[in-house]
């Protein structure tokens, strides 16, 4: 996850170069990220959930039918991907961009990556079934050599080092996507000539329609809750494109940095999930709990010296990528004020971790489908005030992440007491939970 961080970091680092109209289109495209990250939500949350509980119950050829399984929707997703992508960015840079030139350069952007994006998916189906019989090392590696590959070619393809002909925003996404695609290769030579557990079965590609419909009953809450969180992310850049290209420049930036602050709460759950999954298959209730309590301590360890240096000093991680007065500003506000929000976003990230793992993700897509209506009705009434003010926007967010981690923690609760009856500790252990 810290090579996913940096992944991010470099990527903003050279896009910021190129001016605050290049980070306001590449920032509101990077948007459509998380649309796609929605979809290959669905393989990962239910690969992980599915095949880790048959790992557990120590049936191998359920497990290898799975991952085959999985593999094969993740390829009909990026094939979807490539064809309804294309067509559909103009139309949605036009619904949020600030002006012309910002619309052109994130249309260019979505453009270039599209490629790279439709390739997660594959990645990822590799990924969540290593994962979810206990290897993370292999899909480490490669992200270490991805990213690699993407810090030499950023500033070559964006910047024109060595080359002498810069691409600016085109390179940003044509970087991007040959990184992972060499990613992918790597994945596919290490699941095909080194893997032991799960392998690539041709015969097993045939769909199978009732995996796919378990596949998608865990996976489309997980991937529902990103798509709400691409939603909640364009209403943003649609509330402030009348303060113009700087505030959604800071908006970005402070954007792309709190997802990088995020990966280590996140990289805590994406190892309680399939921790929970096993030990639920193989009925040990106890460890279960014991998985949620751990992931949220460490969450809340991890997040809050984060929300301290962005409570202190939030300028220090924006000059690393912009000099420009304005945007500086608006960044440092946005983190300043959105830092009130780390401690409890890691508590979501465990409790959907936790629903992963029970084969049940329905509870986390009703908890952030509850933020979105509590954010979209207020803020859209914000907006029509005569003195309303971007500050507005990022504390009406912090007041509706805590409210969605109280609602996780409920939901969670009422979860392990239905499906982990047996377990008389429960109540105890997840008490301790709710006054952290």
């Amino acid at each position: 996850m810290i090579f996913q961080t940096l992944y991010y970091l470099v990527d903003l680092y050279f896009v910021a170069h190129l001016g605050e109209v290049a980070i306001a289109g590449v920032a509101a495209a990077g948007n459509i990220v998380f649309l796609v990250i929605a979809l290959t939500q669905i393989v990962n949350a239910g690969t992980i959930s599915l095949l880790s509980q048959a790992v557990g119950r120590k049936h191998h050829a359920e497990s290898n039918l799975i991952f085959n399984q999985a593999a094969a929707l993740a390829a009909a997703f990026a094939l979807a991907v490539i064809i309804f992508g294309y067509p559909l960015s103009k139309l949605y840079m036009n619904a949020v961009g600030a002006d012309h030139a910002s619309i052109a350069a994130g249309t260019t952007y979505l453009l270039f990556f599209l490629p790279g994006m439709a390739l997660q998916f594959v990645m990822t189906a590799m990924g969540a079934g290593l994962r979810a019989t206990g290897l993370v090392k292999p899909t480490m590696i490669v992200q270490a050599v991805s990213l690699s590959l993407n810090i030499v070619l950023a500033p070559i393809m964006i910047a024109g080092w060595l080359t002498g002909h810069p691409l600016g925003v085109e390179g940003a996404g044509l970087a991007s996507s040959i990184a992972v695609a060499v990613g992918v290769a790597m994945m596919l030579f290490y699941c095909l000539r080194l893997e032991t557990y799960v392998h690539f079965v041709v015969q097993e590609w045939q769909p199978r329609l009732a995996i796919w419909r378990r596949l998608f009953f865990i996976g489309f809450p997980a991937g529902g809750e990103l798509a709400f969180l691409f939603l909640y992310t364009a209403i943003i850049f649609a509330l402030i494109r009348h303060f113009g290209n700087t505030a959604q420049a800071g908006f970005g930036v402070g954007m792309r940095l709190t997802q990088a602050i995020f990966l280590p709460g996140m990289a805590i759950a994406f190892a309680a999930a399939p921790l929970a999954g096993q030990n639920f298959g193989a009925g040990r209730t106890a460890r279960v709990r014991e998985t949620l309590r751990a992931a949220v301590v460490f969450c809340s360890t991890v997040m809050l010296p984060l929300t301290l240096l962005c409570q202190l000093r939030p300028e220090w991680l924006v000059h690393v990528f912009t000099q420009d007065p304005g945007v500086v500003a608006q960044g440092t506000l946005y983190l300043r004020i959105i830092s009130w929000n780390f401690v409890a976003t890691g508590i979501i990230f465990s409790c959907s971790a936790l629903f992963q793992g029970l084969g049940n993700t329905w509870p986390s897509l009703l908890s952030t489908g509850s933020r979105l209506v509590t954010f979209m009705v207020p803020a859209a009434w914000m907006s029509t005030w005569p003195q309303f003010r971007i500050e507005d926007v990022w504390y009406l967010s912090v007041a509706t992440v805590t409210l969605q981690a109280a609602t996780s923690i409920f939901l969670v609760m009422r979860e392990l007491r239905r499906r982990l009856p047996s377990d008389e500790r429960i109540g105890n252990g997840m008490a301790g939970i709710a006054e952290i």
